[in-house]
C-alpha cells in the first residue's frame, strides 16, 4: 500500500494550550478525606489503601475548594458547579492555544468540543465563544459520550475537517471535571480506583490547513476502531446521583490482545513501523494500562515517560489527558522535523483512536 502524501495544506497542529484549577490538593490529603468518607461501610481499608497508593499519583487539580464538594449531594448540584467552572478553565486553555498560534478568536472557522463529565443545552462551547469573542458564525461539532479517547478522536474529526477546507482553522477543546462525579455511596473496586485516579483540567489545539509559516506536526494518518460487544468494559451508567463508573478487570487484557496487531497494520499503511516512531502520546489511563501498553508494543525504555509523569502529577484527565501529552511535548521542542507520533486514545466502547503525526 502506497503511503500518504504529505502536502503543506495538511492539517497541522499550529497551537496548544492547557488549564488546570487553582486548587491543588496532594493525593495523601485527598485520600485521607475518601477514607473518612467511606470508612465506617467499607469493608476492608486495607484493601482501600493499597489501591490508593498504587496509583503513584502525587496530587491532583480539583475543580472546586475540597470543603465544597460536601454539599454537592445531588446530580443537579455538581453538575450546577460543572456550568460554572467548565467555561472559565476551558475558556484559558483556548485563550492560550490562540496566543501560541498567532491567531484571534475570530481567526476559528469550527470549534469540536468534548467531554464526559458534565451536561450542558446549550453545549458548553457557547459560553467560551461568548467569552472570548468569536465570531457568531463559528461551525459547532459537541461531542459527548467517547470518555477518554475523546482527544484523539477530536483530533483525527478536526483534522478530518480541515482536510475538506484547508483554509480554515479548526479548535479542539476538552473539559473534564472528573472530581464533580464522585459517586460517595458507591463502594465498588471500580469507583474507590476512579476516586484515586481521575483529575480536572482543560486543553485546547488548534489545527489548520494552509499554514506554511507553521512548524507543529502534521496529522497525516488516524484510524478509528470500535469493538464490538464490549459496552460493559469502561463507560458510565447514569444513576440517581449522576455518572457512576463502570471499569472492568478484563480492559487490559482487551488491550493487550489487540494494540500490537491494531498499532502495527495502522502504521504499515504509511509503510513505517513502531521503530520509526519517536514520540509515544499515550492517553495516561492508569498504571496498569501504561504498563499494559508498554509490554503488549514492547516500546523502549521511556517510551511514556510523558504519559507517566502527567499521571503522577495531575491524575487521568479523561479526554485532555493527549492534549497534554502533546502539549508538553511541543512546549519543549522535543521533536526534530521528520520525526513521527503516534497519539493513541482509548476509551468506552471500548474503542481506540490512532493518531499520526510527522514533524
Amino acid at each position: 500500500m502506497r503511503p500518504s502524501v504529505i502536502s503543506n495544506n495538511s492539517p497541522r497542529v499550529i497551537g496548544t494550550g492547557t488549564a488546570l484549577p487553582g486548587n491543588y490538593v496532594d493525593q495523601e490529603q485527598l485520600s485521607s478525606r475518601l477514607r473518612e468518607l467511606w470508612e465506617k461501610r467499607y469493608s476492608d481499608l486495607r484493601r482501600f489503601d493499597k489501591i490508593q497508593g498504587a496509583l503513584g499519583i502525587t496530587g491532583r487539580h480539583l475543580a472546586l475548594p475540597i470543603e465544597e464538594y460536601i454539599p454537592l449531594d445531588t446530580f443537579a448540584k455538581t453538575n450546577d458547579a460543572w456550568l460554572r467552572v467548565a467555561p472559565e478553565i476551558g475558556a484559558v486553555a483556548a485563550e492560550l492555544a490562540l496566543e501560541r498560534a498567532g491567531l484571534k478568536p475570530r481567526d476559528v472557522d469550527h470549534l469540536f468540543f468534548v467531554t464526559v463529565t458534565g451536561i450542558a443545552v446549550p453545549s458548553i462551547d457557547t459560553r467560551v465563544i461568548s467569552a472570548l469573542g468569536m465570531r457568531k458564525e463559528i461551525k459547532r461539532t459537541p461531542i459527548f459520550g467517547l470518555g477518554c479517547v475523546a482527544g484523539a478522536a477530536g483530533t483525527a474529526r478536526a483534522a478530518d475537517y480541515i482536510r475538506a477546507f484547508p483554509s480554515e482553522v479548526a479548535m479542539l477543546l476538552s473539559v473534564e471535571l472528573c472530581s464533580l462525579t464522585l459517586q460517595r455511596e458507591d463502594l465498588s473496586i471500580a469507583n474507590v480506583i476512579a476516586s484515586g485516579l481521575f483529575g480536572d483540567g482543560a486543553a485546547a489545539m488548534l489545527i489548520g490547513g494552509n499554514t506554511p509559516a507553521a512548524t507543529g506536526p502534521q496529522v497525516i494518518a488516524t484510524r478509528s476502531l470500535v469493538f464490538p460487544n464490549t459496552e460493559e468494559i469502561l463507560g458510565w451508567e447514569i444513576v440517581d446521583s449522576g455518572f457512576k463508573i463502570v471499569l472492568s478487570s478484563k480492559l487490559t487484557d482487551l488491550v493487550r490482545a489487540n494494540i500490537l496487531d491494531e498499532v502495527d497494520s495502522f502504521l504499515a499503511t504509511q509503510q513505517i513501523d513502531r521503530s520509526d516512531i519517536c514520540h509515544w502520546i499515550a492517553h495516561a489511563g492508569g498504571p496498569k494500562v501504561l504498563e499494559t501498553l508498554e509490554g503488549a508494543l514492547a516500546l523502549p525504555e521511556a517510551a511514556l515517560a510523558r504519559s507517566w509523569r502527567s499521571l503522577q502529577s495531575v491524575g487521568n484527565l479523561s479526554s485532555a489527558s493527549v492534549m497534554f501529552i502533546l502539549d508538553e511535548l511541543l512546549e519543549d521542542n522535543a521533536a526534530a522535523p521528520g520525526d513521527y507520533g503516534l497519539i493513541i486514545g482509548m476509551g468506552p466502547g471500548f474503542s481506540v483512536e490512532l493518531v499520526l503525526l510527522k514533524w
